[in-house]
């Protein structure tokens, strides 16, 4: 059964206040979700598989510890989950990134797919689908059972900040993925925007409206 991890550290827990704010400039914003990336990427890894190595270090041998060849890959959902990928690649370089392209349609709120294209091997990785807000769950959803459909099993979801209601839709299709955040809000409003939340994390990326 995936669990529902909100990542309470205390530099997390700030920067997201800057990031929240409405003052804060495009330039800004981006660099704050950027290093909340890095930082939510340290905890999601914690759990990754080590193996022992001898090495030899300046003074003598010693047995440390290496990543036991798990491969990553990161699946940001276009385009918002851009700006977070490169913070989560400062800590894992090697992972390989697929992007899935989903918008949602402004009638009916329904995720619709646009562009997807991923590393050949995804159903040897441990994927994380990268998307800052989890609002109604649409596309998420989507985005996963699109990876589900081409072999993948064993995905990961991260996000900025999120309503109940996207936990609640992940939770009953996709039982089997753990979801990271930052910060679980209160709720949606009538528009399918989180409540505080932070507004269109798309448009505060890249400076469009």
């Amino acid at each position: 059964m995936g669990n529902v991890f909100v990542l309470d550290h205390p530099l997390i827990q700030h920067k997201l206040t800057y990031i929240r704010k409405k003052d804060t400039g495009t330039k800004e914003f981006r660099e704050l979700v950027d290093e909340v990336a890095g930082l939510m990427a340290f905890e999601i890894t914690r759990d990754l598989p080590v193996e022992e190595k001898t090495i030899e270090t300046p003074v003598t041998t010693a047995v440390t510890k290496t990543l036991s060849g798990k491969k990553i890959g990161l699946v940001p959902i276009l385009r918002a989950g851009l700006g977070m990928v490169d913070g989560v690649l400062r800590l894992i370089p090697a992972a390989k990134v697929g992007h899935v392209g989903l918008y949602r349609d402004p009638e009916t709120l329904q995720p619709v797919e646009y562009y997807i294209k991923l590393p050949s091997d995804i159903e040897e990785r441990e994927l994380i689908v990268i998307d800052p807000m989890l609002a109604t769950g649409g596309s998420a959803n989507d985005a996963i059972a699109s990876l589900k459909k081409r072999g993948a099993t064993n995905i990961k979801l991260m996000c900025l900040i999120a309503a109940p209601e996207g936990v609640d839709l992940i939770k009953k299709e996709h039982p089997d993925v753990d979801i990271y955040l930052g910060a679980l809000d209160e709720k949606l409003n009538e528009k399918g925007y989180i409540v505080p939340g932070l507004g269109d994390a798309g448009d505060r990326l890249f400076g469009t409206k």
